[in-house]
């Protein structure tokens, strides 16, 4: 199954990350947002439709920047990363959401998927 999220940063580093909902699979772990892509979809414009869906902003295409992949089969997820967009983030799918710099985010709890990727997103925004 392809997944894709993504690594919301504002301009100080912090990064948005949501709490799945307790009734789901992973349920009240934090996970990056975003969702499955649909059969015959792009990933970015899964990654478009699931930020609108969820967080309720709009991303533009040349908004996001691929940052890595990780794969818990038997998901494969593909993260961006996004430092601009339009709206102020709301959780409407999620049960929280906040917002964080990568070193704090690393000891909540999260889906195995996501974990190699806030690594990946830590070594990014050090600039390696």
């Amino acid at each position: 199954m392809l997944v894709v999220a993504v690594a919301l940063t504002d301009g100080s580093g912090r990064c948005l990350m949501q709490q799945r909902p307790h009734n789901k699979r992973h349920g009240r772990l934090w996970e990056f947002p975003g969702g499955k892509v649909e059969p015959g979809e792009h990933p970015v414009a899964a990654l478009i439709r699931e930020l609108e869906e969820e967080l309720a902003i709009s991303v533009a295409v040349d908004a996001l920047d691929p940052l890595g992949f990780a794969t818990d089969m038997p998901v494969t997820m593909l993260l961006y990363r996004c430092t601009a967009w339009r709206g102020t983030p709301r959780p409407l799918a999620a049960q929280a959401f906040r917002w964080d710099w990568p070193e704090a985010l690393m000891h909540l709890p999260m889906p195995p998927v996501d974990v190699p990727l806030l690594a990946a997103l830590a070594r990014a925004l050090a600039g390696g």
